[in-house]
């Protein structure tokens, strides 16, 4: 949620950001929200003034009773103020909820840096690493090449679960463990605590750390409950802080967390219908931080330096792209993803990607710190994927297949692992 007195005090600024956006048709929710937010101070206005009136007459009234003197005038003014508070607080409440509407609505600012652009056309390779891998062989389908080797089965889970599910089976699923935990002992060597979160969470925490629009096109909603499956570890991580503070000699909070991960993928792409790469459930690790603002682009660095470590450790191509101004989500003042070469597919794949939300998310969920003289400061949250497993092992099947469909596996996971191939 944008910061009210940013409206207040230099709204040319977020003007400026929803042109940078390409959402100028934003703007007059911006004009409308500070002039919402002046009725609400003047209302808020009266309401002190009239409660300060009450506490005044209620001396005079005790001051003329002792004075033998007649009150009831006095008496009688008194005893409308209550009604009129009450009718001005009723206004007031309901001009803040529609404030607090449009402050959600009202996208982070950018980061200084990040490039202008109007969609995903527009984003920007940053670091290219590794050279992308193109066998002389005809490269097998990844779910095929499972299918025949026994490693999944993605027709029977199709069968009792619809599409985008599937079923892993022996070295593959062992090689899906390695990865998660490879990338969970590499960020606990770091100093990251490691968490497992509830698999699901309820709209008020839920509506902090997303978009609205997430509740219909991402989230899956428990029927007749107050709760959705998470859509990654992120969100319980981020919302287990909700309306709490943060004793300012504990920051930052560092936190792996490890899940497994629900989505609709409602959308152009949809799922896959035999494959690993775009499914309903998955698996993922993630890594966040909470921290002081001025702290939060060090710690962007910090995590992005830890997943670029993993994916170089694994011996796979990649590339890193930069989201441009009008492909950032709401909440995001900055994101780089790490996209996979697949060499199947002969393009680079989104694999990871890393937010910082500034104090955009934070603001939603009233996470502060508190300093030893009790001063509050809003915090700064950011989060970047370590692992999704299964769009690694998608990059793994097909940047380390052999003519005779052989699977090498890297050599970082061989101890985890207990073999070398599949």
């Amino acid at each position: 949620m944008l910061d009210i007195n940013l409206l207040r005090e230099k709204p040319e600024i977020v003007r400026e950001n929803l042109k940078k956006r390409f959402q100028k048709d934003k703007i007059t929710l911006v004009d409308e929200t500070i002039k919402k937010d002046q009725q609400w101070r003047e209302l808020k206005k009266k309401s002190d003034d009239l409660r300060a009136r009450r506490n005044t007459l209620s001396q005079e009234i005790n001051q003329a009773k002792k004075n033998k003197k007649d009150a009831s005038k006095l008496i009688e003014e008194a005893s409308k103020i209550p009604d009129k508070i009450k009718q001005i607080d009723q206004e007031k409440e309901k001009l803040e909820k529609e404030i607090q509407s449009n402050l959600k609505k009202i996208p982070n600012i950018i980061h200084k840096n990040v490039p202008i652009g109007r969609d995903e056309n527009e984003n920007k390779v940053i670091k290219t690493i590794g050279k992308p891998i193109k066998p002389k062989f005809k490269l097998a389908n990844h779910g095929d090449l499972l299918e025949t080797h026994g490693q999944a089965d993605f027709e029977t889970a199709a069968k009792i679960s619809g599409a985008g599910f599937y079923f892993l089976k022996n070295k593959i699923a062992w090689l899906n463990q390695a990865l998660l935990r490879y990338s969970i002992d590499f960020l606990r060597k770091k100093g990251y605590t490691y968490v497992e979160p509830p698999l699901m969470l309820r709209k008020e925490p839920y509506s902090g750390v997303v978009e609205m629009s997430d509740f219909e096109n991402v989230m899956y909603k428990i029927e007749n409950e107050d709760l959705y499956l998470i859509a990654t570890s992120e969100h319980p991580l981020i919302a287990q802080f909700m309306n709490t503070n943060i004793p300012e000699e504990q920051l930052p909070i560092k936190l792996v967390g490890y899940s497994m991960c629900f989505r609709k993928e409602i959308g152009s792409h949809g799922v896959d219908t035999k494959g690993l790469f775009r499914t309903h459930q998955f698996n993922k690790v993630e890594q966040i931080i909470i921290c002081k603002p001025e702290d939060s682009w060090k710690y962007f660095e910090e995590l992005l330096k830890n997943t670029e470590e993993i994916f170089n450790s694994l011996e796979m191509p990649y590339q890193l792209l930069e989201m441009c101004s009008g492909d950032l989500g709401t909440m995001k003042a900055k994101q780089i993803d790490l996209e996979l070469w697949m060499a199947k597919q002969g393009k680079y794949q989104e694999a990871t990607s890393l937010s910082n939300c500034t104090d955009y998310q934070a603001r939603q969920l009233d996470i502060k710190s508190i300093d030893k003289n009790f001063n509050k400061t809003i915090l700064h949250t950011l989060n970047n994927t370590a692992i999704a497993t299964s769009r690694v092992l998608v990059g793994i099947i097909e940047n380390f297949q052999q003519a005779d469909g052989t699977i090498l596996i890297p050599k970082a996971l061989h101890k985890y692992t207990g073999f070398k191939s599949v």
